[in-house]
């Protein structure tokens, strides 16, 4: 037995000395040391023995059991330390290379308007305010003097969350004029951007889901004369001086009298084409003075104060800023439009 423990100790260790590669070498250690390995065969023999011998052939064995596990703890580290060598050669990184281009993202280009839409208000004294977008109907309408009647508040064109109307998707950031009122001392100038949702069908100029700013001062001696210079400004500040504006008369419930804003349009200079749906123009807002039961409805007394309000589509400013022609271009994300910008 002894000459056989001598015999696989050498076998093995000359073995594992040539041993390649991880996945032979640990297939040599089952082979000698593996519970049905031939040191193990070999020590089943052991009940053959006097007493004895066997404590002699006992030692033999764990001496043969060490050397055989040094033998594989050298050669795989041997071998670790080749195949990190060739790791390295063939991975190597030449710094000499030019690197390779990191592609940065940019500013949304209706992004871009809205940060200069906040920097004139800013300048002019504004302070900019955020509010929800699931609202209640009482802030969307009552509150602003939308009656129930009024066909704005039908399911045809309000998305609403409960059956009797009463929480819905915000139409319009005009209900921050209401917050506004309600929690912040007067006088108040604040513009709130967000965005609003309608069921609009979805054209070159129309979307169900847009984005609004919302405008409003309340304080003595405010007038439509106020407003209107005003709004002339910052589209003048926008798309350049001598940009071409009309107001014309118009009806919302929350402000009296009321007008609409429109811009020459930027794609035909006004002679018709399908952006303005061939009339020359392209309705940038809504505005007014704010209606006095609105005031009246927040406590303030609209014998002492006056106010006005805007809300003005964040997407067709863009689309004037960045001569777009189709207003569903800036939600489809296409990096072909985007990298334009």
């Amino acid at each position: 037995m002894k000459e056989l423990m001598q015999s696989l100790r050498d076998a093995a260790i000359r073995t594992i000395s040539e041993t390649a590669d991880m996945e032979t070498l640990e297939a040599q250690r089952v082979k000698y040391l593996g519970k049905k390995g031939e040191l193990t065969a070999i020590l089943r023999q052991m009940g053959s023995l006097s007493a004895e011998e066997r404590p002699v052939m006992g030692q033999l064995a764990n001496r043969v059991r060490a050397e055989i596990e040094t033998a594989l703890d050298e050669r795989r580290e041997l071998l670790s330390k080749k195949l990190l060598e060739r790791k390295l050669e063939t991975e190597a990184v030449d710094v000499t290379l030019p690197a390779k281009q990191q592609r940065l993202g940019h500013k949304h280009p209706m992004y871009n308007v809205l940060d200069q839409i906040k920097d004139i208000f800013i300048g002019m004294g504004f302070e900019i305010v955020d509010g929800p977008e699931v609202e209640l109907a009482d802030y969307n309408f009552t509150r602003l003097n939308i009656d129930e009647a009024h066909p704005s508040r039908e399911w045809t064109d309000t998305f609403y969350f409960t059956p009797d109307s009463r929480i819905l998707l915000r139409t319009q950031t005009s209900p921050m004029q209401v917050h506004a009122m309600e929690t912040r001392p007067l006088p108040i100038r604040i513009i709130a951007p967000g965005r609003v949702y309608r069921k609009d069908e979805v054209d070159a100029t129309h979307s169900p889901m847009f984005h609004q700013i919302e405008g409003m001062v309340v304080d003595k001696g405010v007038t439509m004369a106020d407003l209107k210079a005003t709004l002339n400004l910052v589209v003048e500040k926008i798309y350049g001086e001598g940009t071409v504006t009309r107001f014309r008369p118009h009806h919302f419930p929350f402000t009296e009298p009321s007008c609409e804003l429109d811009i020459r349009c930027h794609k035909c200079g006004g002679k018709g084409c399908p952006t303005c749906k061939g009339e020359g123009w392209i309705e940038v807002l809504g505005a007014g003075m704010i209606h006095p039961k609105v005031l009246a409805g927040c406590g303030i007394d609209p014998d002492v104060y006056s106010g006005w309000a805007f809300g003005m589509g964040l997407e067709r400013l863009a689309m004037g800023e960045y001569k777009i022609n189709d207003l569903r271009l800036i939600f489809e994300n296409d990096k072909r439009f985007l990298e334009q910008f």
